[in-house]
């Protein structure tokens, strides 16, 4: 009798494991703000602000969202904040196994690219995606090319000569559209990466004056220390927005 009770209490249970939906993330809580990439000549360079806000609240304030994968390639992360520690340690399980193997090689920029485009679309085929929109840049030894490219939520992947998720896709990348230039240098790419977040900081109020860039050319991967830029904020149009110009 004590064993029919059991298993009577086990197909309850089962059963209601089965009525009960299977849920998923649709809000993500803590996320970062735009990260945007520029190609120049002989290199990438990638930048992010340090924010990672907790809903409304400017919470962590010291959160590096451009990292470096491996001596030819970088990534930056816009979107939820955990979903990018998941996509950073699926990169360094696939670095270890490649370092295991002793094969001598490293993925490149396309590779990565390309891996990080197949993790996504994996997870929202399985309707739980990964909350990122993420750019990565390299620079690729062999072929002496430059690469820069994006990866959103869905999977969906493109290159592109300079590349803004979130906010940025409309304050920035018409601004990158009007000075980009193929043959510009790193200081040329660097003032208008710096243009771009300090529009960024006026205008979106999940932004933060506090940057982290990362640059990959032939010499290597450099990543920067955190960095304010110079703010105005006496504009007349500013202090008074119906003045007349």
């Amino acid at each position: 009798a004590g064993r029919c009770v059991h298993f009577q209490r086990v197909n309850m249970e089962f059963k209601a494991a089965a009525a009960t939906p299977l849920t998923r993330t649709q809000n993500p809580i803590v996320q970062g703000a735009t990260v945007i990439g520029i190609k120049y000549n002989g290199g990438v360079i990638v930048c992010s602000d340090t924010l990672a806000s907790y809903g409304g609240m400017a919470r962590f304030k010291d959160v590096r969202r451009v990292i470096k994968v491996n001596e030819g390639t970088i990534l930056g992360a816009g979107g939820d904040l955990s979903d990018f520690q998941y996509i950073k340690r699926a990169l360094e399980e696939e670095e270890t196994e490649l370092f295991c193997e002793d094969a001598g090689v490293s993925l490149s920029p396309k590779e990565v690219h390309a891996y990080l485009g197949r993790i996504l679309y994996h997870r929202r085929s399985k309707v739980d995606p990964l909350w990122n929109q993420l750019v990565i840049g390299g620079f690729d030894k062999k072929k002496g090319e430059s690469f820069l490219g994006a990866v959103d939520l869905y999977g969906s992947q493109y290159t592109e000569n300079f590349v803004a998720t979130g906010y940025g896709m409309y304050m920035a990348v018409p601004l990158l559209r009007r000075h980009w230039k193929e043959d510009m240098s790193f200081e040329e790419a660097k003032k208008l990466l710096d243009d771009c977040m300090t529009v960024l900081f006026y205008r979106h109020c999940r932004s933060f004056n506090r940057y982290v860039y990362a640059k990959v050319d032939k010499d290597g991967v450099e990543v920067s220390e955190p960095y304010s830029l110079e703010t105005k904020w006496d504009y007349k149009r500013f202090l008074d927005p119906f003045a007349s110009n």
